[in-house]
């Protein structure tokens, strides 16, 4: 059996293997990793040898890190990534390489059609019937997104959101309110399948997924971290807020969507969102306009060349192919927009 893992802002762990009577046999570990000293590398090997095939990650960490002679230094990865790579092994997870992966830009589109489009566009991954795609939204209103299980009366202010004529919809993945305005934000979704993430903890299948965004701010200049379990920040603030959903329609795929502040105007967002105090100091910050750091101050690039920017790294490490949305999924789409994200019912289901 063989598993990779690349772990994000790190180094590729890879680990071959067989497993016989239920155990793991043969293993061998590697990677473009560093590691002192050298016959640690062997005691990795041992202390996975025979380890049960049902064992976690977690446990199987356990086993490396109590093996490992004293003073061993890991840089670029750790004995969890190791686990993590053999429970991808015996998952049979598959790689960013194995994909054809496709590109759609198009819009602006209503909030309500963007919420529409990531559920159809997910459940045709997971049924097979579209390639693993990468999609850039525009949007055509200024809008708040909140989360699925967030309670509308205590995220938004009426008022505020009447006011400044803001359209607010509910997306089917979990996570906290967003705001923004067209031209202002990068919003981008990558409609996966579930192999690829298979066998990762839930918490590293954010930074997995978005380890391609930290490579293209970092050649734009930009010092970027995953701060988890969602946020992309950097020294002035959070730059980008990420949600997922897990969706299965004859296969599993996963609905991975981000949204990064390009520009903002937080006195406008302090009218529409209610932020909490709690939110606040939970991040360690005394105001909403201290928390986000916009890529337009911090790069002093268009948003387009921003986004040039990404799509070329994805292109380069992934592969990307052009494509366009099918008459099939717009029109899918579109009813959806209608009967469930444009519904009051569904907007206010929490309220």
């Amino acid at each position: 059996m063989h598993g990779e893992y690349k772990v994000p802002g790190g180094k590729l762990v890879v680990v071959d293997f067989e497993v016989e009577d239920g155990r793991l046999r043969h293993v061998r570990v590697a990677g473009d990793f560093f590691l002192e000293p050298d016959e640690a590398l062997e005691e990795i090997d041992r202390a996975l040898e025979g380890a049960p095939a049902d064992t976690d990650a977690k446990a199987l960490a356990g086993r490396i890190e109590s093996a490992l002679p004293e003073g061993t230094v890991m840089f670029g990865f750790s004995a969890e990534a190791v686990g993590v790579a053999v429970r991808r092994a015996l998952a049979r997870a598959t790689t960013w390489s194995d994909y054809d992966w496709q590109l759609i830009k198009d819009g602006p589109h209503a909030p309500e059609l963007h919420m529409a489009l990531d559920e159809v566009l997910t459940r045709e991954v997971a049924a097979g019937r579209r390639k693993p795609t990468l999609r850039f939204w525009e949007w055509d209103r200024p809008s708040v997104v909140i989360g699925s299980f967030q309670s509308l009366r205590n995220e938004v202010d009426p008022d505020g959101a009447r006011r400044h004529d803001v359209t607010v919809v509910r997306r089917i993945s979990g996570g906290g309110a967003m705001f923004q305005e067209p031209g202002n934000s990068i919003t981008y979704s990558l409609y996966v399948p579930e192999a690829l993430v298979h066998g990762m903890p839930f918490v590293d299948s954010y930074a997995y997924l978005d380890d391609w965004v930290l490579g293209a701010l970092g050649g734009l200049g930009v010092d970027a971290w995953y701060q988890p379990l969602n946020d992309i920040a950097s020294k002035g603030g959070k730059i980008a807020g990420a949600a997922q959903k897990r969706v299965s329609a004859h296969g599993s795929a996963v609905l991975h969507h981000v949204m990064m502040a390009y520009d903002i105007d937080a006195e406008k967002m302090t009218e529409v969102l209610r932020i909490g105090r709690e939110k606040l100091s939970d991040k360690g910050t005394k105001s909403a306009q201290k928390r986000v750091d916009p890529l337009r101050r911090q790069t002093g690039l268009s948003r387009e060349q921003v986004m040039d920017a990404m799509v070329a790294t994805f292109r380069e490490r992934n592969g990307l192919t052009e494509d366009t949305l099918t008459d099939e999924e717009l029109e899918t789409a579109h009813e959806l927009a209608v009967t469930k994200f444009g519904s009051r019912d569904w907007t206010a289901r929490v309220p």
